[in-house]
């Protein structure tokens, strides 16, 4: 996960990519399986603990340029290690479009996914909604990432 092209400001950022949240382990192999159907790359899943993820992102916060909290990347990672701390694995999936990153969310989801974010160059755009997810508001470095629950932290969505 470290490669120093999926990094931006010290923080990971693979753009072209989904990160995406699952509750555990065997959530994450058959979202895996389900995801193979689809056609993609032999290479494009990568499959990552929540403890690999933790200690990435443990990297991450201590190296990140202060840059980074200027966009969403540092408030991702800072969700990102809640889910972890929690149990959540995850897949890494490259897309090729937006069309199959939709795909792949879709699927994602109906293995139970929590969270599948598609990193663009510019924009980093949350691809699973909850039907209990309240309208967003703005996300700054000082807020955070806006989790779309009525306190807007990641916490809440996965107490």
């Amino acid at each position: 996960m470290s490669n120093d092209q999926n990094r931006s400001f010290g923080v990971f950022k693979p753009v072209g990519h989904l990160v995406i949240s699952l509750p555990d382990a065997a959530a994450a192999s058959r979202a895996e399986t389900a995801l193979a159907t689809l056609g993609l790359a032999h290479d494009a899943v990568r499959r990552y603990s929540d403890q690999e993820m933790l200690t990435q992102i443990e990297a991450d916060i201590a190296t990140a340029s202060p840059i980074a909290a200027i966009g969403q990347e540092m408030n991702l990672i800072l969700a990102h290690r809640e889910l972890a701390r929690r149990g959540y694995h995850w897949l890494v999936v490259a897309a090729a479009d937006d069309e199959q990153a939709r795909a792949i969310a879709d699927t994602a989801r109906a293995h139970g996914a929590e969270r599948a974010q598609h990193y663009g160059r510019f924009i980093i755009e949350e691809l699973i909604e909850h039907a209990d997810d309240t309208p967003q508001v703005a996300e700054s470095p000082d807020r955070g990432l806006d989790a779309q629950t009525p306190s807007g932290k990641e916490a809440e969505r996965t107490v």
